[in-house]
């Protein structure tokens, strides 16, 4: 039997967005998990590392099935150009910002889908949606972001699916990333916190009916 209370998964909940959208959907009353790399470990927030699919999958089981997953854990590459970037760099910003979204959806869509629905959500960037100069890498990987969920929700259409996916635009809100990026040409913009306040009741409000749209959050 499915609870009363909604209830949320969010990668990259301990910082920045993610942990802005715990905050906030603990206080709508929804049932939150969450995970990061630098995570407790104790109460709702797990200490997983998304680029290990093993981890992911037994974090999974012990979760349960969402109503609303939301892959937001993602990280950036140190400003340089593509090809002053290592090879290690970049392999890991593509490891945990598609392959872990890979790992988090293969760990939680198949349960959706046989429970009759649910939102997957997959945060894109301004970056997955035009480039600049010196985050090649992110920009590759925000992009890709944005076919492989207009893909899953082709997808779930095929299997006469219930289950929705979405790429999410943030819009550009202070965090440590965007200061990593511009240093104090971050200031002025929302903070996370505010940002929050209505982007997770947007999310919330997400559907069947969205499947395969590019949003941008409000």
């Amino acid at each position: 039997m499915k609870e009363d209370k909604q209830h949320v998964v969010i990668t990259g909940a301990t910082k920045g967005l993610g942990a802005a959208l715990v905050e906030e959907f603990t206080g709508m009353g929804w049932r939150v998990n969450g995970c990061g790399s630098s995570a407790s470990g104790e109460g709702a927030l797990a200490r997983v590392d998304v680029t290990d699919a093993a981890a992911v999958s037994a974090w999974a089981e012990g979760v349960g099935v969402p109503d609303l997953l939301i892959n937001n854990a993602a990280i950036i590459n140190g400003n340089a150009p593509l090809w002053d970037v290592s090879a290690e760099e970049f392999s890991r910003v593509m490891d945990v910002n598609l392959k872990g979204v890979h790992y988090v959806i293969r760990a939680f869509l198949p349960g959706m889908i046989a429970r009759g629905g649910g939102v997957v959500v997959n945060l894109s960037s301004g970056w997955g949606r035009s480039t600049s100069p010196e985050v090649a890498p992110y920009c590759c990987t925000k992009w890709g972001i944005e076919g492989l969920t207009s893909a899953l929700a082709d997808d779930l259409q095929a299997a006469d699916s219930k289950v929705a996916a979405v790429a999410l635009n943030p819009g550009v809100i202070d965090t440590d990333m965007l200061r990593g990026c511009f240093g104090e040409a971050a200031e002025g913009h929302r903070t996370a916190k505010e940002w929050a306040v209505t982007a997770a009741p947007y999310l919330a409000a997400l559907s069947e009916r969205d499947s395969g749209a590019a949003v941008t959050a409000p």
